[in-house]
Order: C-alpha cells, then sequence, then structure tokens
C-alpha cells in the first residue's frame, strides 16, 4: 500500500478544515474583548472625574502649583539669600546679630531702664 485511503484522506482532509476554522475562530476582532464596565469606588470615581483632561479642578490646580513654584523660586529663595545676606555680611551695627552681648555685674546700671542691678547675696558657710 502506498498511501493513504480515500477515508483517510477524507478524515485528514476534514482534521486540517477544523483546524483552520479553529485557529480563525481564534483571532480577535477589534471590538473584542468586551468587558462590562469596572465598577469604581468613590475615591476612584473622584479621581477619574477629577484627572479627566480640561476638567475645572485640574486647570484650578494646574495654576495654584505654577503660582506656588513662581513664588518660591522668584520670591523667597532670593529673599531669604538677600535677607542672610545683609544680615551677616552687611548689617554691623547697631545690635547686629553676630555681636556678643556686654557683660552685667552687680553695681551696673541698665541703661534702657535706669535700674541698677543689686549685689550678689552672700551663700551661708554653716552646715546644712
Amino acid at each position: 500500500m502506498a498511501g493513504y485511503t480515500p477515508d483517510e484522506k477524507l478524515r485528514l482532509q476534514q482534521l486540517r478544515a477544523l483546524r483552520r476554522r479553529w485557529l480563525k475562530d481564534q483571532e480577535l476582532s477589534p471590538r473584542e474583548p468586551v468587558l462590562p464596565p469596572p465598577k469604581l469606588g468613590p475615591v476612584d470615581s473622584f479621581w477619574k472625574r477629577f484627572l479627566q483632561p480640561g476638567s475645572f479642578w485640574r486647570l484650578q490646580t494646574f495654576k495654584l502649583y505654577r503660582a506656588g513654584v513662581f513664588t518660591v523660586s522668584w520670591l523667597l529663595i532670593p529673599s531669604w539669600f538677600l535677607h542672610y545676606y545683609i544680615k551677616y555680611h552687611v548689617k554691623k551695627r547697631p545690635y547686629g546679630v553676630t555681636e556678643t552681648k556686654y557683660c552685667i555685674f552687680p553695681g551696673d546700671k541698665i541703661l534702657e531702664t535706669g535700674e541698677i542691678i543689686p549685689p550678689m547675696e552672700e551663700e551661708p558657710t554653716g552646715h546644712h
């Protein structure tokens, strides 16, 4: 016997046709997969509405962010540098931060109030 019998040939032809049909059925159409819409919780639904392009709150948040960036980078940081430079490098007197306070001893007079510092009390020398 050389070759397949007519019944075997018909069976092989039917199997090939079934395989082709099965492979064709495995291809998805552009509309598939069809899934139900996901149910979102309250937080997820808020963020989905909030983050839609062009929504009012998204634009307001962006404007507030840009104003904050401008304020910090163009007003606060330069003013901090300027304040530091003036405080420690330009302003020498009066009452500069780097000046030391004068020592006050008993009997000295306080200039602002005119009060005289009373003498220190002596500690008792007896035993407790």
